[in-house]
């Protein structure tokens, strides 16, 4: 059956769709409509998801391929060794067109006043300046290693810049290595107040000669390497002998993230060409073979530094070469100095972030850590930021004697470590700290605040599409709900407690629970509007898709009249606009100034519509393999809000891609008229904030004194 479905095709590999998401990524950084300093930004961002989606998908295809030579994928009928194959094909072409935009972008920056400068281009007191800056700032604490039998080849750190050197002496070679100091500024003016400099890498590898005195330099090269990544707390086995019977998770996870730092080489960058005779050093070193071998002529292997550039020029350039300042707004439903709390106890709020700010959420926790009638909070967590008031507050709330009970992942990842500091925190303050299933990760976003009020149990519950995190809730687009429901409450106290039990078949009235049932929800949620043909309507905003049982549920749904909009940022397997099959399904995809991360899922119109936001995506790691949650939106203020959202991102001529039927994007026709959803809903934001009066203060009761003073007065 799932061998038809990629032979009638309608569907493509999940991995070829992401590096096409990353091109649009990069698309970003070559418009010129963007500013100068945020097309660096979206150079950076490309570079770094290109280095995760090397370290976790390559790497996991990599295992796969060692394992199952047969087994193929269900939507494109490649085997793991054949995607791979691809995978590092679409890849080169990449690398290409980033230099050339890298290129595009830095002669705009010069024209500004900051000149990145080659070696060969020092003036001949820049030569002078970079030779002094070499002897006494990198060489002291410069740490170079030659490879021979008497010195071993170090471990090399993933995603770390090195110089490589082909070494001579009399008629035997060797190899030397000398790793990039850390601890040194990567970007090296030339002169102070100049705009003119080189990095730091650049620079070490100009000087190696000077390291490696006593040898010839035949060959040099700047190099990286990129790790498999992936790895799996379930694979660490459990050991009756060794191990407690309560098997200690953080210490497992601490365990195998120190094995992370020695899995194998997917990937290996090189900063100009080398001989084939100095490439062999390298493939048998790391076990590469030339597909995995990528040259980057012009951008530097690590792009992190160009978030500092901007500091370089002076407020009012930076600012125009910046997207306009936006900071988030109080939220719409709620008045300046309103409580959330209290608020949310009338009426179900709604937050929309970057839009608007996160803050008052935090001071709702923070209020129901000191509010005498709360008697407990219980949140779930996968991300925070590195500075987290949140985690101040559920403290703070467990200090005066309220039950906190946080659900960590730990598995949240490249933030284990984070999550592994915070739940150590959490527990020191005497909050419960559970952690997630062994083949199940916790991604849902849920927080449940219990209050005792007249002597009855009442629920404030907050679902959100998003992590609990400061900073990314400045950067991402999630939609938050505070809602006081108590049918969605019940749902919520019955979700902890069996996360506390380890039960993943729990019933719920109103909330979708996967793994258990938010996926044959959705597929229901589809069956009806299926059932009403071409009067049927689905409106579907996440990040990727790839669950092929739900892609296959919408082909059928479009077979049957129904009209299926979705937006899209990331992967989708599903091919639309295949006659017969797809052609009524529409697939945008939106990459702007903000990550959009928001899922808002819309079955049906008017008031028979169904809708909800949600944790998950439509990936089969999110349906199956994960705790998430939808919520249902029952207010008519918020799904009007959530409509507005939807229908800004359907209207957007600016930033979105159209995906064709094979498997390509084009830019939206723009028409007459630029829309930009993002710039639109900041406006918007903007004004309801402005048009929002303060809450009223409650006039203070008069003193006893006052009283006796107007009875007085009376008489």
């Amino acid at each position: 059956m799932e061998e038809a479905v990629w032979k009638q095709g309608y569907t493509q590999n999940r991995e070829l769709s992401w590096l096409q998401f990353n091109a649009r990524v990069l698309a970003e950084a070559q418009d010129e409509q963007v500013p100068l300093l945020e097309r660096l930004k979206f150079l950076s961002i490309f570079t770094s998801n290109l280095d995760e989606f090397y370290m976790i998908r390559v790497g996991s295809l990599g295992d796969i391929a060692a394992v199952n030579k047969t087994g193929v994928d269900s939507k494109s009928g490649l085997t793991a060794k054949e995607q791979l194959e691809q995978i590092y094909a679409a890849t080169a072409p990449l690398y290409q067109k980033r230099d050339r935009v890298f290129t595009q972008v830095e002669k705009a920056l010069a024209e500004e006043g900051l000149c990145h400068v080659s070696m060969e281009d020092l003036t001949p007191e820049e030569q002078k300046y970079v030779k002094h800056y070499f002897r006494h700032q990198i060489q002291p604490i410069l740490s170079p290693q030659i490879v021979d039998s008497h010195h071993p080849f170090p471990h090399l750190d993933s995603k770390v810049t090195y110089v490589g050197a082909l070494l001579g002496k009399k008629k035997n070679e060797l190899l030397g290595l000398i790793p990039v100091p850390r601890a040194l500024p990567r970007v090296v003016y030339l002169q102070e107040g100049s705009g003119r400099y080189v990095l730091l890498e650049e620079l070490l590898l100009q000087h190696a000669h000077s390291v490696f005195a006593m040898y010839d330099v035949l060959e040099k090269v700047l190099f990286c390497i990129t790790r498999n990544a992936d790895i799996n707390l379930d694979d660490e086995p459990f050991n009756p002998v060794s191990d407690h019977l309560e098997v200690d998770v953080r210490a497992k996870m601490e365990k195998l993230l120190r094995l992370r730092s020695h899995l194998r080489v997917v990937r290996l960058e090189l900063s100009n060409p080398i001989s084939n005779h100095f490439a062999g050093y390298f493939r048998s070193r790391f076990s590469v073979e030339d597909s995995q071998i990528f040259l980057s002529r012009k951008a530097p292997l690590d792009l992190s530094y160009v978030f500092d550039l901007g500091e370089f020029f002076p407020p009012q350039q930076r600012q125009r070469l910046s997207d306009p300042p936006f900071s988030p707004q109080q939220p719409a439903m709620l008045r300046p100095g309103q409580s959330l709390l209290q608020a949310a106890m009338k009426q179900d709020i709604l937050l929309s972030y970057p839009y608007e700010s996160m803050e008052p959420f935090l001071q709702m926790i923070r209020e129901a850590a000191h509010a005498p009638d709360v008697v407990s909070i219980r949140i779930t967590i996968y991300r925070l930021a590195r500075k987290a008031k949140l985690v101040e507050y559920l403290c703070a709330a467990a200090e005066n004697g309220k039950d906190v009970t946080v659900l960590i992942e730990l598995r949240a990842r490249f933030d284990e470590q984070n999550n592994i500091d915070w739940s150590e925190r959490l527990e020191e303050a005497g909050c419960k700290v559970i952690y997630g299933f062994e083949e199940y990760k916790v991604h849902s976003k849920i927080c449940l605040i219990t209050r005792q009020i007249n002597g009855v149990m009442r629920h404030i519950t907050q679902v959100g599409t998003g992590n609990y995190n400061e900073k990314t809730a400045k950067q991402y687009t999630d939609v938050s709900l505070v809602t006081s429901s108590e049918s969605i409450g019940a749902d919520a106290a019955e979700f902890f407690k069996n996360m506390a039990l380890g039960n993943l078949e729990g019933h719920y009235d109103r909330l979708l629970v996967a793994p258990g049932s938010l996926k044959s929800g959705v597929l229901s949620l589809i069956d009806e509007q299926i059932r009403l043909g071409r009067q049927g309507y689905i409106l579907l905003k996440f990040n990727s898709l790839t669950d092929i049982d739900i892609i296959r549920r919408l082909a059928q749904a479009s077979q049957a009249g129904v009209k299926v909009d979705m937006i899209i940022r990331g992967i989708c397997c599903l091919r639309p606009g295949v006659p017969g099959i797809t052609d009524n399904i529409t697939v945008v995809s939106i990459v702007g100034r903000y990550l959009e991360h928001s899922r808002i899922f819309c079955f049906g119109r008017g008031e028979e519509e169904k809708m909800y936001i949600s944790s998950a995506d439509f990936m089969t790691r999110n349906t199956v393999r994960r705790v998430e949650i939808a919520c249902p939106i029952d207010s008519p203020e918020v799904r009007r809000r959530l409509h507005g959202i939807l229908d800004a991102m359907l209207s957007d001529t600016a930033k979105a891609r159209v995906l064709l039927s094979d498997g390509s994007y084009r830019p939206k026709i723009a028409g007459d008229i630029r829309y930009c959803a993002q710039e639109q809903l900041m406006e918007n934001a903007l004004e309801a904030a402005n048009s929002l009066s303060p809450e009223p203060e409650e006039s203070p009761k008069p003193s006893l004194w006052q009283r006796m003073l107007a009875r007085f007065r009376r008489k």
